[in-house]
């Protein structure tokens, strides 16, 4: 007979299934958007179609806030994200994580390519993201040593925190050989520990002038850096992968720079305040301080210490008569205890039934004699009076009737 299955098993057999679907796993799908609705969780609900069919698709709210743009119906796209069963209700759709405008070029298509790749190998988790060092002593800078975003960098570094040094890893930042020049100084600066902050980037421009940033190469430098690296890149509008791997992103270099350091005026302006704080904490207890040692100063035992002792005197001489009246009445209630057990061992003392004319027999082993059963003729026995012992030996044995 045939196995026979809950709808739920089915259902989640299939959403195994597809999740183990590699090809599932990270796709791009060009279509026309349908049906297009933005419930009040932040969640979108579309359906993406062709001429011949169609697929359900849901973009939740924290991929929907990385839109640049206003989806509509109607409009063509390419969606990128996995496919996967809804086990309640059996219907597989489209998981949405990006939405491009269809017609924007090769780049895009690239672009989305490889930021679901390493999107999916985890390069973007929140939890790898390292700290920043809150005063850094050394900042290497990879850029180019030509470029407008250099000086910008480095004027507000010298104004903020002319504390930290600065080391710049000068590179080129378009064309071919970019690429492997911002990943290298990368590695350089982590093998020599040059820095304990990165700051990497350029100025605005085209996407394809900032291409650079969005090469895999530099995304996984970025990636295996211990050192925290900033990503700097364009002007605020502009994304580039190089954005998403970095454990912090400017919106500009001149904003990398002012994140990067704090501000000296606003450290003046703090250490000031504590030491205000410090200053008014002190008084304070220089105050309580001096009026604790008046207090001790007016205390008598410090005007005349005789006094002291003798009230220390009196209060020993009253703990004292206090503990031997204690210790009298615990000898007292022992003593009456004694008395007791005393007078009730006396009046259980087999001595006591001897005076009143009874005896003990004791055989030649010294064990009480309890039955004459236990007697033979000619055995020695001895009787215990109430004043003295008497040895016998049994003649005669007899034994009543029961």
């Amino acid at each position: 007979m045939a196995e026979i299955f809950e709808v739920s098993q089915i259902n989640e057999y299939l959403r195994q299934r597809f999740e183990a679907d590699e090809f599932l796993g990270s796709l791009l799908i060009r279509g026309e958007l349908s049906n297009y609705k933005i419930y009040p969780s932040g969640h979108h609900y579309f359906t993406l179609k062709d001429s011949q069919s169609a697929i359900r698709c849901v973009m939740f709210k924290g991929s929907a806030m990385r839109l640049r743009f206003r989806p509509e119906t109607g409009m063509k796209v390419i969606a990128g994200g996995r496919i996967a069963v809804f086990p309640r209700d059996g219907a597989y759709q489209l998981y949405c994580t990006s939405l491009t405008p269809e017609g924007v070029g090769d780049l895009h298509v690239a672009f989305e390519q490889l930021k679901l790749k390493l999107q999916a190998e985890g390069l973007f988790a929140r939890e790898r993201k390292q700290a920043l060092p809150r005063f850094p002593h050394r900042i290497a800078i990879i850029t180019s040593s030509a470029g407008a975003a250099l000086h910008d960098m480095l004027r507000i570094l010298r104004k903020r925190y002319p504390l930290t040094e600065v080391k710049l890893l000068g590179v080129r930042v378009q064309g071919a050989e970019a690429p492997a020049e911002i990943a290298g100084a990368i590695r350089y600066a982590n093998r020599w520990e040059l820095a304990d902050l990165i700051i990497t980037g350029r100025g605005g421009g085209s996407m394809e002038d900032l291409w650079a940033f969005n090469d895999e190469r530099v995304a996984r430098a970025i990636a295996d850096s211990h050192i925290p690296v900033i990503s700097a890149v364009g002007h605020e509008p502009d994304v580039t992968i190089s954005d998403f791997v970095a454990d912090l992103r400017a919106a500009t270099p001149s904003n990398a720079a002012e994140l990067a350091v704090p501000d000296q005026t606003e450290l003046r302006q703090h250490l000031a305040a504590q030491r205000a704080m410090l200053l008014t904490l002190m008084t304070r207890r220089l105050k309580q301080e001096r009026q604790r040692v008046a207090q001790l100063a007016g205390a008598r035992a410090l005007r005349d210490p005789k006094n002291y002792i003798d009230d220390r005197r009196m209060q020993l001489d009253y703990t004292q008569r206090r503990l031997i009246a204690a210790l009298q009445r615990l000898v007292a209630q022992q003593r009456e205890r004694f008395v007791r057990l005393t007078s009730k061992l006396d009046a259980m003392s087999p001595l006591k039934v001897l005076s009143r004319g009874y005896s003990m027999t004791f055989d030649a082993q010294g064990h009480v004699v309890r039955s004459v059963r236990t007697l033979s003729c000619g055995d020695r026995i001895t009787v215990r009076l109430a004043d003295g012992r008497a040895s016998a030996e049994v003649r005669e044995i007899q034994e009543d009737a029961t």
